[in-house]
């Protein structure tokens, strides 16, 4: 028979409502449960609720498995669960790459953490190769199992564990990292995005290597290059990163010329490359600088640019500082919408989970009447289809996009 613990009567309606956490301020007397253990969720009454993982030095005490008590969580069930989410990504077009040049993309989000089943978990597939974070104490308490059950399903070649993110430290764990199964004949391997070619080290920069999940902003940011009308067309991609958006752009319009912003190197040099695999080297430029302090200059030298693309990191990490993350997005737009030509266009995102789309939209806004810019919004987006949402998880919509028309 396995632990159990009980909800208290005053948040058993709220929980029926579908959110995957539990805080701990609405659990029963939770004492004497093994951290990292799965144990059945009940009422005050005892009535069965859900099966979860704990953790009683996270201020998230449970985390959600199933709501169904016929399934018991072992390889089976996570087995399954992999086998669940590829369909998914089959019918947004994804799959594995199979040897046979087909594909047009070969990177894609597996397995996106408590919208796929896997609460503290992501999966990340380059190719044949899968990269791995494991967020959470209760999905490193059954790493074995899942590794075992994503092996059976996926068959890759190797899979790279990239656990180091700042959950890891919330939930009482170090950081992990490395290659864990197969072998990586060299660090960089190549994908396909759309049709166009990319390098990443699995083994070292942001996130699990690349951001999977701008994919379809970038595919509709080269739409609307496509259609650009003038002489010109001027691009400056601020927190360029590997440069994936100016490639795109580069792609799209023959006469784009692509100005790359960051203030890493090795990720500038990389963009390069971006553009040399592509074919379109000729129309990219790099600067290495601080993207609030080389807005003023280009501000104070009235250099113009007719696309503008803001892609910064996140801002905050909680609450407390969602006030200090709206000043920073204010100020980077108010720059950015000044350096823009009449009729030009930005891109402008956020992935600061705590700051929500509507809040970004009135800072935005704001940014807007300082500049004293009329916009006009032209698409109103966020994460791909291999990032989906639980309608009852705002927590886990981070992305948040904006494309607008300076008029």
């Amino acid at each position: 028979m396995s632990d159990s613990i009980r909800l208290i009567p005053a948040r058993e309606k709220i929980f029926a409502q579908g959110h995957p956490w539990v805080f701990s301020g609405a659990l029963v007397n939770p004492a004497g449960l093994p951290d990292g253990a799965t144990v059945d969720l009940l009422t005050t009454g005892g009535d069965w609720l859900a099966r979860g993982y704990f953790n009683s030095r996270s201020q998230i005490a449970l985390r959600i498995w199933t709501r169904r008590p016929e399934e018991t969580v072992d390889g089976a069930f996570f087995e399954n669960r992999f086998r669940d989410a590829l369909r998914l990504r089959h019918l947004a077009g994804l799959d594995f790459f199979d040897g046979t040049n087909r594909q047009t993309t070969t990177a894609f989000r597996w397995i996106n953490a408590e919208a796929d089943g896997f609460p503290g978990l992501i999966v990340d597939v380059f190719g044949s190769v899968c990269v791995t974070q494991f967020q959470t104490l209760g999905v490193e308490t059954r790493r074995a199992e899942i590794l075992e059950s994503l092996v059976r399903v996926a068959q890759p070649t190797a899979i790279i564990d990239r656990s180091d993110s700042e959950s890891r430290a919330r939930e009482g764990l170090p950081p992990t990292g490395g290659l864990i199964y197969g072998a990586l004949p060299e660090p960089e391997i190549e994908f396909r995005e759309n049709g166009l070619h990319f390098r990443v080290n699995l083994l070292e920069g942001q996130k699990t290597g690349y951001y999977l999940d701008q994919r379809e902003n970038r595919r509709r940011i080269a739409d609307f290059a496509r259609n650009w009308e003038g002489p010109e067309f001027s691009v400056l991609n601020a927190f360029s990163y590997t440069g994936a958006f100016g490639v795109y752009l580069a792609e799209a319009h023959s006469q784009a010329r692509i100005l790359h912003l960051d203030e890493s190197a090795p990720a500038l040099d990389m963009a390069l490359r971006h553009h040399e695999i592509n074919g379109t080297a000729d129309r990219a430029e790099i600067l290495k600088a601080n993207a609030f302090q080389q807005f003023r200059r280009f501000r104070d030298e009235r250099r113009q640019f007719d696309l503008i693309v803001l892609d910064p990191p996140k801002f905050a990490a909680g609450q407390d500082h969602v006030d200090g993350a709206c000043r920073g997005y204010k100020d980077l737009n108010l720059l950015a919408l000044k350096l823009l030509r009449p009729g030009g266009l930005l891109a402008t995102f956020s992935c600061t989970g705590v700051v929500s789309r509507e809040l970004f939209r009135k800072v935005i806004a704001g940014a807007a009447l300082d500049a004293r810019r009329e916009v006009r919004i032209l698409a109103d987006t966020g994460h791909g289809p291999d990032h989906p949402l639980l309608p009852n998880f705002p927590e886990g919509e981070y992305l948040k996009g904006l494309f607008l028309r300076v008029t």
